[in-house]
């Protein structure tokens, strides 16, 4: 289960680049009810994402040309430029070399060798999101790949993560935990095939919540669009995928994420 404890590895930010990042608050907070926390100008439009006053994620300008629009999930590391060093060895790509975010912490984006791609923090005054695992809150990283024991091992020897297969409908779904702790209660994301021919690599942010068929439904009357229709999943609960008005996939979930989805 994701926590706020943040252990090496696991998932402890996200963010969504966006061509617009004021529509895009307003889009998210039509549909979570998030509020959009602009910070000073030296922030560059980037801006937390807040429930009830406290951070689930961030949202800021596209930085990279070309760029679509699409949340990161930045994972936790003790040391960036150690990382980012392992993930070159391990036949990834450093996009943005390790810098500091002030006294915030370091971080680094990288794309792993399958074309994912995904960033690490380093925590300085701050360690990662304000709260997940909770309603409207972060609660699962899934990664889809076009080769999921190739995508794991790059992980594994970049994280040090343990994997166990759960025989989801139509595929084998790896379900994924940090290095250190017990197995299923450090189970934080999933690695599976990728959805349809033409899908990039990518990793997508699955939210809880209790009214998955309401929130559907907000996101489409906010401009949003269904990439799969609610539907309940045996031994995970109810999900379904949505993109929101920029393109940005993103997910939802009622039920006990860690046997995948």
């Amino acid at each position: 289960m994701l926590t706020t404890d943040f252990p090496t590895g696991s998932p402890c930010w996200i963010d969504l680049g966006s061509p617009d990042p004021a529509a895009a608050a307003a889009f998210y907070g039509a549909v979570f009810g998030w509020t959009f926390q602009q910070l000073g100008p030296e922030a560059g439009g980037y801006g937390f994402l807040q429930l009830d006053g406290k951070t689930v994620g961030a949202v800021g300008p596209l930085t990279e040309e070309g760029a679509r629009s699409t949340w990161t999930t930045y994972f936790k590391t003790p040391d960036a430029d150690a990382t980012a060093k392992a993930v070159e060895q391990a036949g990834g790509t450093v996009r943005v070399a390790p810098f500091d975010v002030m006294d915030a912490g370091r971080m680094a984006q990288l794309t792993d060798p399958q074309g994912a791609q995904f960033a690490i923090w380093q925590a300085g005054s701050t360690t990662g999101l304000d709260v997940v695992s909770s309603d409207n809150a972060l609660v699962w990283s899934e990664l889809h790949t076009t080769d999921q024991e190739a995508g794991f091992g790059f992980y594994r020897t970049v994280f040090d993560w343990r994997s166990e297969k759960f025989p989801a409908p139509g595929m084998t779904y790896l379900v994924v935990s940090t290095a250190e702790g017990d197995q299923q209660a450090t189970s934080f994301g999933g690695i599976a095939p990728i959805m349809s021919e033409g899908q990039p690599p990518s990793w997508t942010p699955y939210f809880a919540t209790e009214q998955v068929d309401e929130l559907v439904r907000r996101a489409q009357e906010a401009g949003g669009a269904v990439l799969m229709a609610a539907e309940d999943v045996p031994e995970v609960g109810r999900i379904a995928w949505l993109a929101d008005p920029s393109g940005a996939p993103f997910a939802l979930i009622k039920g006990e994420p860690r046997q995948g989805s």
